[in-house]
């Protein structure tokens, strides 16, 4: 029997719910498709900061590349640790440690879930650019603490990261319903944004089966929300595509369902899956957390290690849970009901 070795990153709040619901799910699945998971869990988060000092221990990127896959809870408690803190110390270094260049977020109403707006259906695939732009850390501070403090964040764009971002984005296209929209800004900001629309552009050409669309950033966030079912993949830099899958999360029912992947594709490292919610505070250890956005980020991880018919499986069987219901609604149903009304319809 295939054996796939993952790794396991609770984190914090309700990040370690979620996390077994999703590897109760998965684990299942792939019993029932012949092959099997292997977790190895590791403590990482806010409170392993708290004892250490370090979000993850100096060899954690060198620990975690013989694995074949990272499901990840959540990160981040900010009572104790500021979040621009955990997410350097941990997010960010594993995604730029193993170039997962492609964040990949899938934005749909499950059957069931009532959006916010009048359209039921959209099918959107939102892929942001993870590794470099304006979370690149490039910048400063000086004079702090005194009236003439200034800081300076710079958003570093390459050639490579961002053809290869947009590469990405086509071939998926050509997977899905042939259309892309490239997002930026390059009214306002002439050098980083035009240079990513001539990229855009230059790409293109090798894809003229892909209908390819540009808008600004601010038109398209409108256009999701009046016409979302005219979209089908989005690709966007790394702090566009950080705002515009929120706000795909928002009209799909809420960050309870949604799934994101941090993708290396050429498979040199291993790919990251976490639910995108965060670690949401004020309901940890309560066991109400919504795991269907882990759970189906798990669906993506199968997806990825190459497992199409376990994948499909959980995704019917989340399907057919919120066909009936259950799940869709915020704290009506404990994790664990959840959790086992998704194994139930697992085929």
């Amino acid at each position: 029997m295939k054996t796939y070795a993952i790794a396991l990153i609770p984190g914090d709040g309700i990040g370690p719910d979620v996390t077994e619901a999703a590897w109760a799910v998965i684990e299942a699945a792939g019993k029932g498709s012949g092959f099997a998971l292997n977790g190895t869990r590791f403590p990482w988060s806010c409170a392993f900061h708290k004892e250490t000092g370090a979000m993850m221990p100096a060899d954690g990127i060198k620990t975690l590349e013989k694995f074949d896959a990272i499901l990840l809870g959540a990160v981040g408690w900010p009572a104790e640790v500021p979040d621009a803190l955990s997410l350097h110390g941990l997010l960010l270094p594993i995604r730029k440690g193993f170039t997962q260049y492609a964040n990949v977020r899938p934005h749909r109403l499950l059957p069931g879930i009532d959006g916010p707006l009048k359209r039921t259906e959209f099918d959107i695939l939102c892929i942001r650019e993870n590794t470099e732009g304006e979370y690149s850390g490039a910048g400063g501070r000086v004079h702090q603490g005194t009236s003439d403090e200034v800081a300076v964040e710079t958003a570093v764009f390459t050639r490579t990261g961002v053809e290869r971002i947009l590469r990405f984005g086509f071939d998926q296209a050509r997977k899905r319903r042939g259309k892309l929209v490239s997002v930026t800004k390059s009214n306002a900001q002439k050098h980083s944004m035009v240079f990513w629309d001539e990229v855009t552009q230059l790409v293109a050409t090798d894809y003229p089966d892909v209908e390819t669309t540009s808008y600004h950033v601010d038109a398209l966030a409108a256009r999701m929300v009046m016409a979302p079912e005219s979209l089908d993949v989005v690709v966007a830099s790394n702090l566009f595509g950080d705002i515009l899958t929120d706000l795909g999360a928002a009209i799909q029912g809420g960050l309870g369902f949604a799934a994101s992947a941090n993708v290396n594709p050429d498979r040199s490292a291993p790919s990251m899956f976490e639910p995108v919610h965060g670690s949401a505070p004020d309901i940890a250890h309560l066991g109400i957390a919504n795991p269907i956005a882990a759970i189906w980020s798990g669906a993506m991880m199968l997806e990825h290690l190459g497992e199409a018919d376990a994948a499909a499986r959980v995704m019917a069987a989340l399907e057919a849970t919120t066909s009936r219901g259950i799940g869709t609604i915020p704290g009506k149903e404990r994790t664990g009901a959840i959790t086992a009304a998704v194994l139930s319809h697992l085929s």
